[in-house]
């Protein structure tokens, strides 16, 4: 057996077969179980805020539009790991992204020229700024050999401080403010036009791993990589690939979260690399790759939107939402553990 045909049989969004009873098979798909939990939160956060504001609409949309930026890094956590690889540096792309973009869209509004050329070129920089730091990150990892973690860990800190010596620790104002009418706060049928990014992301990804020789060949390097090396896949070039991809993805949460305020918040990330990647292995998501859950993903991303966002609604100190995030990751990888060993075993 190829290593493509190999990594065709591997379950995606856990959906293999089984001989179990039907509800039995139910009860082990993990975004099912991850969905019960998020309409509990809901329910639960919605009755301990005061006046019930966690339901109000208002409320809603705003974890809607906090869960775009989480899902869309989740999404690209979740591509790298069905390679067996993880991008611990999304937070600081999606920082350098929505500097870079909102220099660019200061300087085109300042010299008076359309608003429209302005944001065209906002998100055109911020998808170019993160392809580019995807590309940096892939070719140290694909040519250069050095671990992923150890490479996203140095490119965190590099991309982090070239953000902060762009804008002098200082966030950048002074943006076209029909980047929020046009974009972050235009909705088609009440969904918010970053919400609909996100589900075309879902959708595009999800489609891949599930019928595309590039989601085969993911799944087939994140299995076994000198297997795949040696069925004839380029490892290399779909590592790069891969990384690239994850960049964009860092550089559209970029956009979206600069046109949510018309304004960068340089120091406002520092939890969302935890947020995704907890978001894509409590969803399902194999460490080791070879496995991805793209619905998992999506309902992971929602698990922890809405967890920080009941926390900050009821008055948790920001400090124990760290703790509790920190406490749920290692839960996550503890149940990704238990997972990996049932699967070795099978």
């Amino acid at each position: 057996m190829t290593a493509q045909q190999a990594a065709a049989v591997q379950p995606v969004d856990d959906r293999a077969i089984t001989s179990q009873p039907r509800w039995k098979t139910l009860l082990s798909v993990n975004w099912l179980w991850l969905l019960a939990l998020n309409v509990g939160m809901i329910l639960l956060f919605g009755a301990l805020s005061p006046g019930n504001v966690f339901w109000s609409v208002a409320s809603l949309q705003s974890l809607l539009l906090n869960g775009t930026e989480t899902l869309l890094l989740a999404l690209a956590i979740t591509m790298l790991l069905g390679a067996g690889l993880i991008d611990i540096s999304v937070g600081a792309n999606l920082v350098l992204s929505s500097v870079i973009g909102a220099a660019a869209m200061k300087a085109l509004f300042a010299a008076q020229l359309p608003p429209a050329l302005s944001v065209a070129t906002g998100i055109l920089v911020c998808l170019l700024s993160g392809m580019a730091f995807g590309a940096v990150n892939g070719f140290i990892v694909s040519t250069l050999g050095v671990n992923s973690l150890i490479t996203t860990l140095g490119t965190t800190g590099v991309g982090t401080g070239i953000a902060l010596l762009l804008t002098g620790g200082t966030d950048i104002s002074g943006l076209p403010p029909e980047l929020q009418s046009w974009f972050s706060l235009n909705s088609v049928l009440g969904i918010p036009l970053p919400g609909l990014v996100a589900v075309i992301a879902v959708v595009a990804v999800w489609f891949a791993f599930r019928y595309t020789r590039f989601g085969s060949r993911t799944l087939a390097i994140g299995s076994s990589e000198a297997a795949a090396f040696r069925a004839g896949i380029p490892v290399k070039s779909q590592i790069f690939t891969l990384m690239i991809i994850g960049g964009l993805l860092a550089g559209i949460a970029g956009f979206v979260d600069v046109s949510r305020y018309t304004a960068t918040v340089v120091s406002g990330h520092v939890n969302d690399p935890l947020a995704a990647i907890t978001a894509a292995v409590i969803g399902g998501s194999l460490l080791e790759g070879g496995r991805v859950s793209v619905l998992g993903t999506v309902m992971g991303a929602a698990l922890s939107v809405i967890l920080l966002g009941g926390l900050t609604v009821i008055s948790v100190s920001s400090f124990w939402q760290l703790v509790i995030t920190g406490v749920i990751l290692i839960f996550a990888v503890a149940i990704d553990r238990l997972r990996y060993r049932r699967r070795t075993q099978l």
